[in-house]
């Protein structure tokens, strides 16, 4: 750490403007310049006086600083989502960070602060949103003045959804980045893009998917793709690599319906996690269509009509057939 140092400065405080107190000089220079011309008497003692006068209207002060630096602060992003324990990319980070540090720490103005993120230890989280590298910056770095942040250093393997737009990080202190992993890694995920939470029993159900797989170019041709429902024989797909692709399913009973979605292994694989999905649905069903017909009055037939009358998915047609004793034809009363 740097020593302190000791600073003696002089301020001024005017009583008056400036203006004022330099037209006050102007004009006493002038007698001063004329009295010395005409070499008159106690010309030095009214310089002086007029000299302390001014002084006083400008009214100095001697301040003593002592001021002590302070370090700056370099951020130490360490990336820790679960896409970072693919193969060796936990060993790489932990051998990156280690360097990092004991490089940094030859510096005695430095201040070195590790910040975990993207994993599940309560910093940011590994969610539905990404990996959240810069909202963890963000936390660990607001008791930090901007202008003690040095840098910033990401261990990351790249994936990184809250980086801001490269504009408005151009004032900002610089930001290195080590991508761990080896280099033309290839892998192949399952990636939902649509799937509805509910559908129709019966009637026909669309879900767009879409296998992306990095080690090949877009239109590679097509992968297979295995739909399993409620445990059931599988159905398999022909699904274009890089495309979205919509499939249309079709509900066999009401309630929760779970499709198990699953690509083989690719050319290259990192993990095969990526490579299952699962999609749960709601089936419900249409309106039921009842048609009560009913003769002679009675307590059951009211009680039918009142539970099928209730019920909001339910579509009554009542046929009420009354005959009287005198009506004289073949069917009986």
């Amino acid at each position: 750490m740097i020593s302190g140092s000791n600073l003696v400065t002089v301020a001024f405080a005017p009583l008056v403007p400036w203006t004022l107190i330099w037209a006050i000089g102007g004009v006493a220079a002038a007698l001063i310049v004329f009295g010395a011309f005409r070499r008159a008497r106690g010309t030095v003692l009214r310089t002086l006086a007029i000299g302390a006068g001014l002084a006083a209207l400008a009214n100095p002060a001697i301040i003593q600083e002592t001021r002590e630096p302070v370090s700056d602060v370099v951020a130490v992003v360490v990336d820790r989502s679960l896409s970072q324990r693919v193969g060796d990319r936990t060993e790489h980070t932990d051998q990156a960070l280690a360097q990092i540090t004991e490089q940094l720490a030859a510096f005695e103005n430095i201040e070195v602060r590790v910040i975990p993120a993207g994993g599940n230890t309560g910093d940011t989280g590994d969610n539905a949103e990404g990996t959240k590298l810069f909202d963890a910056i963000d936390q660990a770095l607001s008791d930090v003045p901007p202008d003690r942040v040095a840098g910033m250093v990401l261990i990351t393997d790249g994936q990184v959804h809250d980086a801001p737009d490269v504009d408005a990080m151009a004032d900002t202190n610089p930001v290195h980045v080590l991508v761990t992993g080896a280099r033309n890694e290839g892998d192949r995920r399952l990636v939902i893009v649509q799937a509805p939470s509910y559908g129709v029993v019966g009637h026909a159900l669309q879900m767009t998917v879409r296998i992306e797989d990095t080690a090949v170019s877009t239109n590679a041709g097509n992968a297979t793709l295995q739909i399993i429902t409620d445990g059931g024989e599988p159905q398999r797909y022909l699904v274009p690599v890089g495309q979205d692709a919509d499939l249309v399913l079709t509900l066999e009973h009401a309630g929760q319906t779970v499709l198990e979605l699953a690509t083989p292994r690719g050319p290259q694989e990192l993990t095969l996690n990526n490579n299952r999905a699962a999609v749960v649905v709601n089936g419900v069903r249409d309106r039921l269509r009842v048609m009560l017909i009913s003769g002679e009055p009675h307590a059951g037939e009211r009680t039918w009509r009142s539970l099928l009358k209730a019920d909001p998915s339910v579509d009554l047609v009542h046929f009420t057939i009354l005959r009287t004793p005198e009506k004289q034809d073949a069917p009986p009363i």
